[in-house]
């Protein structure tokens, strides 16, 4: 057992014991480090499972408290006490905010779910978009249909090839970006009131996705180092009737975990024992700061359950909104669904990309842009080491373009959200990431942007707010200033 899970155990047991009952305040993250000689990532990692257990609660600048039930489950059968029901989920009008902010071209993005425009090749493929568009012959205009352009497609069969996977193009269905092949998947496999199960914390879209389908969902906790709790996989398979679950197994937004292929094999027979599918969010997967491609749990799967959603939105053109789902057995209900949606994703788009893929140099470029982030990542974690208060951590991916910052027991991400807008920030409050609002300590922070001087005064100025406790609402002298 790990020193931090040991730790979780000795706080639960005081709990249990009646030595803080329900409302009580835990220790600082501080305290807990003085009372018990640990690190602060230490204590951070205890909170962050006790809080996945529903032990605990963060209060807006006030620290983390013994929730009302949490005694009374410790006392309970462990069977029972690890029992969790299926909930609605409601996202509520902050994303929604945070969305509307990122969009101002004055704020830093440091709250953005996107990568900097200027990294992408445009050009070149607005090249080829004018080459293959430009003699189309009107007769094949419907050869984009369900399930999509075929010379696209076999150029993502061969990618998949190029991963060491063998994915027939007869699988692959090319939809509106990842987000509508992940969506269309979820609506395939479950009605509304079904059971899917999801991460805590998860990304945002597809809390506001299953929010639409009117789904419920069970949260299994994903630790940003160890990855997703497969034994609480395992207790909700066998506990309720869940039609699917909803995972990014690499580069996880937002903690940045990936699991390694013996648990993605592992993850993959569990859910074959309960014959129940995998969406898999593999929308970073070109983004690998390794030499060689990272494995997605696709390639694990014999049983056709896992429909692997990927996109070029993350790698290549991001306006240009293609995507695709890698449906196993599922393929032909996938492509139905697209039909009865929005039909077709773009012609034009799809020809583009299917010619770039082919004639422009896509290793080359991802060469490139997978140094940049490396480098860029550095220089965010570098400045948070500086500016942010000793007491903070932040997550090392290996790839993608975020980290996801635990930040002192004092700061409220809602109250630093708010206060870094006054200043030309945003940032991703951790409350978005689950459907429960949990993770009022935490934010993630986008370093898919060329660092600069801006970025670097915006770093400072959030680790300023997180250092003092007065002034994490207050208004600062004004907006940061651009290089």
């Amino acid at each position: 057992m790990k020193r931090y899970e040991q730790l979780a155990d000795q706080i639960s047991e005081l709990i249990k014991r009646g030595d803080l009952p329900p409302g009580a305040r835990i220790p600082s993250i501080r305290g807990a480090c003085m009372a018990w000689g640990v690190s602060p990532a230490t204590v951070f990692r205890a909170y962050y499972l006790l809080e996945n257990r529903g032990m605990i609660k963060a209060r807006p600048r006030s620290g983390y408290f013994v929730l009302p039930r949490a005694r009374e489950l410790l006392r309970q059968s462990p069977e029972t006490s690890l029992r969790t029901a299926p909930k609605t989920v409601n996202v509520g009008e902050l994303v929604f905010e945070v969305l509307k902010m990122i969009r101002q071209p004055e704020t830093v993005p440091l709250g953005s779910a996107f990568l900097s425009p200027a990294l992408f090749p445009m050009a070149r493929v607005g090249k080829s978009c004018a080459t293959v568009n430009r003699s189309v012959d009107l007769a094949t205009m419907v050869d984009t249909l369900p399930p999509g352009h075929e010379d696209l497609r076999q150029q993502i069969s061969l990618r998949y090839l190029m991963a060491g996977m063998t994915v027939p193009v007869d699988e692959i269905i090319i939809t509106s970006g990842a987000l509508e092949a992940l969506t269309l998947s979820a609506q395939l496999l479950a009605a509304p009131g079904d059971v899917i199960v999801t991460e805590k914390p998860t990304f945002y879209a597809a809390l506001q996705a299953i929010e639409r389908l009117r789904l419920n969902v069970v949260e299994i906790p994903v630790d940003p180092m160890e990855g997703h709790d497969l034994d609480a996989l395992a207790r909700a398979l066998q506990q309720h009737p869940v039609r699917a679950c909803w995972f990014m197994t690499s580069f996880h937004n937002p903690t940045g975990v990936t699991l390694g292929d013996s648990k993605k094999q592992a993850l993959v027979d569990l859910l074959a024992r309960h014959d129940v599918p995998l969406i898999e969010d593999d929308v970073y997967n070109e983004l690998h700061f390794g030499p060689d491609p990272v494995r997605p749990a696709k390639y694990f799967d014999r049983n056709g359950l896992v429909i692997h959603c990927g996109s070029f939105a993350k790698c290549l053109a991001p306006g240009y909104r293609i995507g695709w789902a890698a449906a196993g057995r599922f393929a032909g209900g996938l492509e139905r669904a697209k039909w009865m949606t929005t039909l077709s994703a773009s012609m034009p788009a799809q020809r583009a990309i299917a010619d770039y893929l082919e004639h422009g140099g896509y290793e080359r470029f991802l060469h490139k842009l997978r140094r940049e982030l490396t480098h860029q990542q550095s220089q965010m974690l570098d400045a948070i080491s500086r500016y942010f208060p000793a007491n903070t951590t932040a997550t090392k991916s290996d790839g993608s373009y975020f980290t996801w910052v635990a930040l002192p027991d004092h700061v409220d991400s809602i109250q630093l959200f708010q206060a870094a807008l006054k200043s030309g920030i945003s940032v991703a409050p951790g409350p978005i990431f689950s459907a429960d609002g949990a993770f009022r300590h935490h934010v993630r922070l986008n370093y898919g942007y060329p660092w600069s001087a801006r970025l670097d005064r915006a770093v400072a100025t959030l680790g300023a707010l997180c250092a003092d406790e007065s002034r994490c609402g207050a208004k600062l002298a004004g907006p940061v200033q651009p290089s």
